[in-house]
């Protein structure tokens, strides 16, 4: 069974006619150690499903689970605290702290237990291709593709079993792309994340293990 599983999921917004749904009858599995590319037109309801799968909005019909837990029976703070770490195309980091600041952030949000928090930060830095001399550096102060990923960096600060990436490469070169694609190629791989990427790129399809249309 997939770490993250619809079953029969539709979703229509409060206001709109009963029978008028942005998407229905999703049935979409996800497990660990794989990389999913969820792609569709503009409009298509990708956004929705993103904060479907996060927790921030809930299915009007059928239902999301989380480990065989229904999404909508549990801590959803928690959930996005520690079970789901999410990295955003605009980036999302705080421009007036440091790099590392914005890491140690993350933990101290999520509350995990880590006794050196700094030294855990510059390992995660490391382990996305940046080096100390980045740390005490202001998120401005980085190229996107830096900045991208500090982002990744700090989702993976409480350790969280999968990655949601929204347009994560959107803003990117095509160098640049490749980069930060084999960075989520290791964590699915090799650290058994399930990773979830929401995307228009054809280079980030031909890289996944599986697709999902809208």
């Amino acid at each position: 069974m997939g770490i993250l599983k619809l079953e029969k999921v539709g979703y229509r917004y409060k206001d709109a006619p009963k029978d008028k749904f942005v998407f229905k009858d999703l049935n979409f599995e996800f497990e660990q150690g794989k990389m999913y590319a969820i792609r569709g037109k503009s409009g298509s309801g990708k956004t929705t499903l993103l904060s479907l799968l996060t927790g921030l909005e809930k299915c009007t019909e059928g239902t999301i689970l989380y480990d065989g837990k229904n999404l909508k029976k549990m801590n959803l703070d928690k959930y996005r605290n520690t079970d789901i770490g999410i990295v955003f195309q605009s980036y999302n980091l705080l421009p007036r702290l440091t790099a590392i600041e914005n890491i140690i952030l993350s933990m101290d949000v999520s509350k995990v237990k880590v006794k050196e928090k700094k030294k855990k930060a510059l390992e995660l830095m490391k382990s996305v291709g940046l080096g100390d001399e980045h740390a005490k550096r202001k998120i401005l102060k980085l190229s996107g593709g830096e900045q991208q990923r500090i982002a990744i960096a700090r989702s993976l600060s409480y350790d969280p079993k999968i990655i949601i990436a929204d347009e994560p490469t959107g803003n990117l070169d095509k160098e640049t792309e490749n980069e930060i694609l084999k960075i989520f190629k290791r964590l699915a791989k090799k650290e058994n994340k399930c990773v979830i990427i929401v995307t228009h790129s054809q280079n980030v399809c031909n890289e996944v293990d599986e697709i999902y249309d809208l």
